[in-house]
Parts: C-alpha cells; sequence; structure tokens
C-alpha cells in the first residue's frame, strides 16, 4: 500500500506526512519541487524511515509523474503542491499559473491514465485528494454566514484564482472522466514549520529580532485559524470516508482579526521570552506598524464546517489559544530552523513587500 503525496516539503504538507507516518507504516512517495518555501530540513525527523521516499520533482513533469505512478502504484495521490502566498501573487503570478493551473491539469491527466490501467477492485479503491483554500470563495461582509460547499466562487487575487481555476479542473476530471476525486477548502493554517512570510511566523520573528511587526491597513481583517495538526487529521478523514466528486470545507472555528493575533502573539512572547531591561521596549506590542493595505486586501474569511462534522464526525482538537501557544513554543524552540530558511532573498522580499 502506497500514497502519493505532492508538495510534501513545504508547511502543510511535511505537516501531514509527518504525522501519516506516525500513524501509519504505508510507504509515502514525496514529491516537491523545493522552491523557496520547500524545505527538506521540515522531514529530518524522517531521515531513518524507509517509508519516507523523497523525490525533488514538480508536478508539471509529466515523465517524472507517469514514472512514479508506474513504479510505485500508489492508492491515493494527495495533492499540496502549490504556490500559496497572495502577496508574492500579486508581485509575480506567473508561477501561480504554472504551478496551480498547469501542474495540477498535468498531476490530473497523469492520475487519469494511471487509474485507468487500474483493475475495477483497484479503480473502486483509488483516491485523488485535492487540498484548496477558503480563498476561492473571495470575501465576505462581517454580517455574512460563513462560506459553505455551495458558496459561489468569487476569488480577488492571482492566487485564489488559479487555486480556484484548480478546483474547477478536479471536478471536470470527476465529472467528465469519472476519476475519483475529492477536494478539501481549507481556513488559514498555522503552526509547526509554517515558512516566515505568513503573518504568525513572521510576527514572532520579527519580535524576538525586535523589527517592526507590519500590519496591513487597520488590521481588522477577519480569518478562521486552523491548526495544521487538525488540517492533517481532517484531511486523514477525508480521504478514508469521503463521497468521491464531493468538497469538504475544513475550518478551525476561529474568527480572529489579524491585530488581535498579532496582540496575542505578543502576549505569549512577553511571558514565555520577555523583553530585557537594556532594550528600547517595554513589550513586543510597542513593536507594532501600521504599514498600507495590501491591493483588493479579502476583508473576511470565515468556514462553515458542518459537512465534514455532520458526515464524516471531524472536528478540530485544538483551540486557538492552545494551538497558538504549542505554536509560540515551537519557533522558541526550533529558531534555528528559522534561520536556515531565511535566505537573503526572502530578507530583501519582505524590505520590499513591507517598506
Amino acid at each position: 500500500m502506497t500514497i502519493l503525496v505532492t508538495g510534501g516539503a513545504g508547511f502543510i504538507g511535511s505537516n501531514f506526512v509527518i504525522d501519516w507516518l506516525d500513524q501509519h507504516d504505508e510507504l509515502v512517495i514525496n514529491i516537491d519541487k523545493l522552491t523557496y518555501a520547500g524545505n527538506l530540513n521540515n522531514l529530518s525527523s524522517l531521515e531513518s524511515n524507509e517509508s519516507h521516499v523523497f523525490v525533488k520533482g514538480d508536478i508539471g513533469d509529466s515523465a517524472l509523474l507517469k514514472n512514479l505512478l508506474s513504479r510505485y502504484k500508489p492508492r491515493a495521490i494527495i495533492n499540496f503542491a502549490a504556490e500559496s502566498h497572495v502577496d508574492r501573487s500579486i508581485h509575480g503570478p506567473e508561477d501561480f499559473m504554472q504551478t496551480n493551473i498547469i501542474g495540477t491539469y498535468r498531476l490530473l491527466e497523469c492520475a487519469k491514465d494511471y487509474w485507468q490501467s487500474l483493475s475495477t477492485d483497484e479503480q473502486s479503491a483509488f483516491r485523488f485528494l485535492h487540498v484548496s483554500t477558503d480563498e476561492v470563495y473571495g470575501s465576505l461582509p462581517a454580517e455574512a454566514p460563513a462560506f459553505s460547499e455551495t458558496h459561489r466562487y468569487e476569488p480577488n487575487s492571482p492566487y485564489s484564482a488559479s487555486k480556484a481555476s484548480s478546483d474547477h479542473l478536479v471536478r471536470a476530471y470527476h465529472h467528465t472522466y469519472g476519476l475519483p476525486v475529492l477536494t478539501t477548502n481549507c481556513s488559514n493554517n498555522y503552526g509547526p514549520y509554517q515558512f516566515p512570510e505568513k503573518l504568525i511566523p513572521l510576527v514572532i520573528h520579527n519580535a524576538l529580532a525586535q523589527k517592526p511587526l507590519p500590519i496591513y491597513g487597520d488590521g481588522l481583517q477577519i480569518r478562521d485559524w486552523l491548526y495544521v495538526s487538525d488540517h492533517c487529521s481532517a484531511i486523514r478523514a477525508v480521504l478514508e470516508r469521503g463521497d468521491c466528486g464531493e468538497v469538504y470545507n475544513i475550518g478551525g472555528l476561529n474568527e480572529k482579526a489579524n491585530i488581535e493575533i498579532v496582540h496575542t502573539l505578543c502576549d505569549i512572547l512577553d511571558e514565555l521570552r520577555p523583553v530585557g531591561a537594556d532594550s528600547d521596549i517595554s513589550s513586543y506590542r510597542d513593536l507594532i506598524t501600521y504599514v498600507k493595505d495590501r491591493p483588493g486586501h479579502d476583508r473576511r474569511y470565515a468556514i462553515d464546517a458542518t459537512k465534514i462534522e455532520n458526515e464524516l464526525n471531524w472536528r478540530p482538537a485544538e483551540t486557538f489559544e492552545t494551538g497558538i501557544r504549542k505554536t509560540v513554543e515551537w519557533y522558541l524552540d526550533n529558531t534555528d530552523w528559522v534561520e536556515q530558511v531565511i535566505s537573503g532573498e526572502y530578507r530583501q522580499w519582505v524590505e520590499r513587500q513591507y517598506a
């Protein structure tokens, strides 16, 4: 028994692979392009695990995909591979179109051909699980109900538009060819191994260095926050019990404004790693700096996770309070990991983005 995971050296993908191998001895073929956000250090705990096979490669490489599918004959493909940062998509959308749309198309083509070559029983057992985002639904007014699986797609950034396109491709391959697909749309993830361009690790890293904590606009943009291990458990539930062709929204049941997230992080850091008496600040909150809002910034996202709870009996195990403390403690205990992933290119990007 084998599964193939794409993007398994990134933030969510690496957490999924680690969690999977903690609970299964099933072989995992892990393919990742190792762009700036893909990091083999995320997988260092698996170096001696014979059930983990890492392959450096691109989901747009059809020849490589066909070879892996033919050689390892997986019973499932879980597709995490994606360019995922909205800010980067605004400045350079080409990479998002290539990976999220063309890459997903080529992965689907290879999966379809492979699936059609299987025996009837193997075809029945096979699954293609596509991991997507709540950003495909657009922006919610403050009083509007949360996104359900039937909410209209209204993507507002090149990133979310590219993910919406990939979702539609996955749906089309199910309805046209019968490929047994599953799609998940998750809310904002946080936790270990998240690249420090995203809000929570960026704030932790900058605070410890006593650098400004950049807040877009008024900081009142609202997101639903999902601890990454809860996301991984939801994906396992969908893979095991989900109905083919269905979409499942995965949320953390934690709507928080960005400024509230930053205040919480500062307060935990004040407790766990207080600033020294010789510092120019008395609290990490003193580092908060408001910067110009990004173009097309969605005001609110919120996930209605009723379907996955009712049909698959899944709910997040972590509250925001428990998850965010675990996250801060992980980054405090793994400062070497952060320093290793922050390259000169990353520092230049941050300086340009938040100038």
